[in-house]
């Protein structure tokens, strides 16, 4: 039962069990601990794996109860907290709406306690570049920020610092929004949906519902930005109960932010404002574009000026693992893309280059197919190097399209290596994947690293 009440939770005293021992379930705990909860934290990893944590969380006066979950019940627990990587049929979930416990995630337990404005960010891909955009975009307006959510910082650990005179801006996954009740961002951002987390969600339409929850409880004087070009976000805007603000990198709006005369401008009742020269963005690729039209949108229904919009879009230069340029090495390119971790991330990586690319390219497939990214692959890309478990699924679906300059790669330091040798003056070595990191990784910022090392370790890097 996802729990609807009141918004602020009254937890002093109160039975908790978080599920998920991840990042996000560690900062829910000490922030319950803090608030005079009795908390549990369960996860289904082996106790030897755990043993170190479980120690630190006796320590800190929080019950570890690793290896299996504990039977959840109303006499037992209070209040059931779920992590965003935790799927919502595990046992403690389902036993707990069976028996009466509410349950929350970690980003509707934050809402609860926000008193800042917040402006939630969405979609399959473009979610941190644009929510560290705007985020940087009210920094170099003056506001005092908070910058969190997916993107890294759980937003628990710190939304209770900020004021309604500050801004919260939200990185938000379908899986956190999966339990949002109450949710309801003063701005909520959808960049774009494509296939992605079907192993989770189980189809589209599941995955659509869970990304269109960011606006389910907005009220007429919230805005909702959405992607004119994109047909599933288009089709949303019948349904958003708040105002709605359209961005378009092909199409004149009659409101919202596009591009006209090669110039980022904004329209809305008051006229016709420019904002800045497209050629003045210090991202590349047009998947940037639409990124940066994304935040003008959101930043200017939050009141931003023109001028301090074209500041920041002038001297972002974008963030780690993301289109991240590494090194030259033989007038070869080598740029990090770890993030990209579908077939859209990935095809829009490949679009961001005009030179032949050598792409290295696999890793654990999320249930998605790659038919689509195998087009753009025999477009785009002169050398294909497979890495990871599902590597030779993105193999097969090259061959399918007739493309077969392809080169299997054992493990990282082999694929860089074939790279290396592989690659021409001029062109550019690409990591996009494709594909999740957690059939080798933590996570794709480790394999990001990684790559990062290995490159750098390279013969003739100056």
């Amino acid at each position: 039962m996802l729990h609807k009440g009141e918004r602020k939770v009254d937890l002093a005293g109160k039975n908790v069990l978080v599920v998920g021992a991840g990042v996000s379930g560690r900062a829910v705990c000490e922030f319950l601990h803090n608030k005079g909860a009795r908390v549990t934290l369960t996860d289904a990893k082996p106790r030897e794996q755990m043993a170190e944590m479980a120690d630190q969380l006796s320590r800190q006066g929080i019950k570890p109860v690793f290896g299996e979950y504990p039977p959840v019940s109303r006499q037992d627990y209070d209040l059931l907290v779920v992590s965003p990587g935790v799927p919502l049929t595990v046992d403690p979930v389902v036993q707990a709406g069976a028996a009466g416990v509410p349950v929350l995630g970690e980003l509707e337990l934050a809402y609860r306690f926000a008193r800042a404005p917040v402006i939630a960010i969405t979609g399959t891909n473009g979610k941190t570049t644009t929510t560290s955009l705007i985020g940087q975009m009210f920094k170099d307006a003056g506001y005092k920020t908070l910058v969190a959510g997916n993107i890294g910082l759980p937003l628990i650990s710190e939304i209770e610092h900020y004021t309604a005179d500050d801004i919260v801006v939200a990185e938000v996954s379908s899986f956190q929004l999966e339990t949002a009740c109450l949710f309801s961002p003063k701005v909520a951002v959808i960049l774009n949906i494509t296939p992605d987390h079907l192993d989770r969600h189980g189809s589209m339409e599941a995955y659509i519902k869970a990304k269109a929850n960011i606006f389910t409880r907005q009220q007429p004087s919230d805005w909702t930005v959405l992607n004119y070009d994109d047909p599933v976000t288009r089709q949303l805007a019948e349904d958003c109960p708040a105002q709605v603000i359209f961005f378009s990198r092909r199409h004149i709006l009659e409101k919202g932010s596009f591009v006209q005369d090669n110039k980022i401008v904004f329209a809305d009742r008051s006229g016709l404002r420019e904002i800045a020269p497209v050629d003045s963005l210090r991202i590349p690729g047009s998947h940037n574009l639409e990124n940066a039209l994304a935040a003008v949108a959101a930043c200017c229904a939050m009141g931003l000026s023109p001028a301090e919009l074209a500041y920041t879009l002038g001297h972002f230069t974008g963030v780690a693992h993301r289109l991240e340029y590494v090194t030259t090495i033989n007038g070869v390119a080598y740029i990090n893309d770890s993030k990209g971790t579908n077939p859209d991330a990935a095809i829009k990586a490949l679009d961001a280059y005009h030179v032949p690319i050598v792409l290295i390219a696999g890793g654990k497939n999320k249930g998605v197919s790659f038919e689509q990214f195998a087009r753009k692959i025999k477009e785009k890309v002169r050398v294909l190097i497979t890495v990871g478990m599902h590597g030779y699924q993105i193999a097969e679906a090259a061959r399918a399209q007739g493309f077969n300059n392809i080169l299997p790669a054992r493990d990282y330091p082999h694929a860089v290596q074939l790279a290396y040798r592989q690659a021409r003056p001029g062109e550019v070595v690409l990591l996009s994947p494709a594909c999740t990191s957690w059939d080798m990784f933590k996570n794709f910022e480790e394999r990001g690293q990684l790559f990062k090392k290995l490159v750098l370790e390279l013969p003739n890097n100056n």
